[in-house]
């Protein structure tokens, strides 16, 4: 018999196309959101994934990586947009503890479901921008799983500082178009 022992997940063409329109730095918390939110609605109107997208930047706002969700594409269930720009920030620092290069942060489209929730903490990340809400998902059909109530509370117990409900409008508008769109909910509760 044999297994597979490896696999990647690549983010779409376009990415390439985007990065190099991106200035060097994201100086505001509403910038970095606005990437973010960019990415989620590029991945829908492309066809290349779910309306979901992250970015990693540094203290200075620089981007260190960004992802985009490619469940479907990519036939992977953690190819959230989050696990993805962690991930390459992983890869590219060479540490799966971001921490090591200081107080990384992460903008996300949409708050984290459960298993990107899980995955703050052990990335080393040290603040986090959400967008539409958990609601907001979950409303669109999306199946965002089961998270404590006060998330936010546990995240900043560890160090973590959360802000949420950041361009909310702009981020949910991305999630009732993908739906609009007639896109799969692929994982429907």
């Amino acid at each position: 018999m044999s297994l597979p022992t490896t696999f990647a997940i690549a983010l779409p063409d376009w990415f390439d196309d985007w990065l190099a329109d991106q200035p060097e730095r994201f100086p505001a918390p509403e910038d970095r959101m606005r990437a973010a939110v960019e990415l989620s609605r590029l991945n829908v109107e492309r066809g290349t994934g779910g309306p979901f997208g992250a970015l990693v930047t540094d203290e200075r706002g620089r981007l260190v990586a960004a992802g985009v969700n490619r469940v479907e594409p990519d036939s992977c269930s953690s190819a959230h947009g989050e696990i993805v720009a962690l991930s390459l920030a992983q890869a590219r620092l060479g540490t799966y503890d971001l921490s090591q290069h200081g107080a990384l942060e992460l903008a996300t489209s949409c708050e984290p479901c459960a298993m990107c929730l899980g995955a703050i903490p052990w990335s080393g990340i040290k603040r986090v921008l959400c967008g539409a809400s958990k609601t907001d998902a979950e409303v669109t059909g999306f199946d965002e799983g089961e998270r404590i109530e006060d998330w936010t509370g546990m995240l900043k117990r560890r160090g973590i500082e959360v802000v949420t409900g950041l361009l909310q409008d702009e981020a949910a508008a991305v999630l009732r178009d993908y739906a609009r769109r007639g896109s799969r909910i692929y994982n429907a509760g």
